[in-house]
């Protein structure tokens, strides 16, 4: 009888253990990377208690935003939004771009809940908004002690009048939104590529900013003079979120339209074949100095693959190179981490520079921005594919 039952026993712990290692394979293969991101942001790198009134925290927001208008976990990341807008509603602000685009959580929960405290903190983020300094443009200040226009300014203040378009419904909160895209644009953007600068000065006073190269506007355009891979990023994820929205009868649809094909056209070759990535100054891929990177390659993939599903770009012309890219960031970006999971070849928080200030960056493995849009990347593709 007790051999029986060691032999039982034993037969249990074999089951066990390959029920196990079977586990570990799955997890190994990332097939569901996307969420894995998710539950690690979540639950262990930024739980809803430590979030803050930030834009790098925000993009990774709007990733939790995004999926619960999908349908996505909401049950699991409502809470968390919540949470994260709780913990910070007495900070919350719209007095800087980078404070702005958190704003984009109330509107949601506002919308969501129907609670006149989100609606009230939405509205008041907005009236902030509107007091921010100005270029002679019109361009909404990425700065406060001068006035400069930056790249990364167009999606922190589009995401969030984004939703406050979904939220009440009124044109204004879009109309702004596609104006400070047309507005920094004038003096951004390379009429050739239709990539953009980083960044232009209004006056010539020196930054205030110590992130950024001194002297980077010292020049007769007041800009620098490299397309740095994340600041395009914002530009196209900005473009497709607005035509997502944009009426179809909206005066500017056929002006984004071709901004947006005109980048995606420039960007889409420049692609490394063998790692799927783009590169940190995408216009000089495998120059020494250079090195690939991951958000920069989600934010080109997703804007890419957002158009192909909206109908506004042509699935064969793009399909190659957003799969390419899909299966790269899989292979030479993600990291175990434990249980979870989280991204590699992240260039840090950057500001404005020459070319060697761009190579010099450094390069991390945990950002909350850098999570956030490879989740949206892997969310948008996985409905891309599924419409085969």
């Amino acid at each position: 009888m007790s051999k029986v039952i060691n032999y039982t026993r034993l037969w249990l712990t074999c089951v066990a253990m390959v029920s196990l290692c079977s586990c570990r394979v799955q997890h190994s293969s990332h097939e569901n990377w996307g969420d894995e991101l998710v539950h690690y942001v979540v639950e262990a790198y930024m739980p809803a208690e430590d979030y803050v009134w930030n834009w790098n925290e925000a993009v990774f927001l709007k990733a939790a935003v995004a999926r619960c208008e999908q349908g996505t976990d909401r049950e699991y990341l409502m809470p968390y939004i919540q949470g994260c807008v709780d913990a910070t509603i007495n900070e919350a602000n719209g007095k800087h771009p980078n404070a702005v685009v958190s704003g984009l959580a109330t509107a949601f929960l506002a919308q969501a809940t129907g609670l006149d405290v989100y609606k009230d903190k939405s509205l008041e983020v907005y009236e902030e908004y509107l007091g921010i300094p100005r270029a002679s443009n019109g361009g909404v200040s990425h700065r406060e002690e001068v006035i400069e226009l930056w790249d990364d300014t167009v999606y922190m203040v589009s995401e969030f009048l984004i939703q406050m378009y979904k939220l009440t419904g009124d044109d204004k909160y879009l109309q702004e939104a596609i104006s400070q895209l047309l507005l920094h644009g004038e003096k951004l953007e390379d009429p050739v590529t239709g990539l953009w600068y980083h960044g232009w000065d209004n006056d010539t006073i020196p930054s205030q900013d110590p992130c950024c190269q001194p002297g980077w506007a010292e020049n007769p355009d007041r800009r620098n003079n490299e397309f740095w891979g994340r600041g395009n990023g914002w530009i196209v994820m900005t473009l497709v979120d607005l035509l997502e929205v944009m009426p179809q009868e909206d005066e500017h649809r056929p002006v984004l339209m071709a901004s947006l094909r005109k980048k995606l056209d420039t960007l889409m070759p420049l692609q490394d074949e063998k790692t799927g990535h783009w590169y940190q100054l995408p216009v000089y891929p495998g120059e020494k100095g250079n090195y690939i990177e991951s958000s920069s390659t989600a934010m080109f993939a997703y804007a890419a693959a957002k158009a192909v599903k909206l109908g506004l770009l042509p699935r064969n012309q793009y399909i190659k190179q957003i799969e390419r890219a899909y299966d790269g960031l899989k292979e030479y970006s993600l990291k175990d981490v434990g249980k979870y999971l989280k991204m590699d070849n992240i260039c840090e928080g950057t500001c404005i520079g020459d070319k060697d200030y761009y190579y010099g960056r450094g390069v991390v493995d945990e950002r909350a921005y850098a999570f956030g849009i490879s989740v949206m990347f892997y969310d948008v593709y996985q409905q891309l594919v599924s419409k085969r």
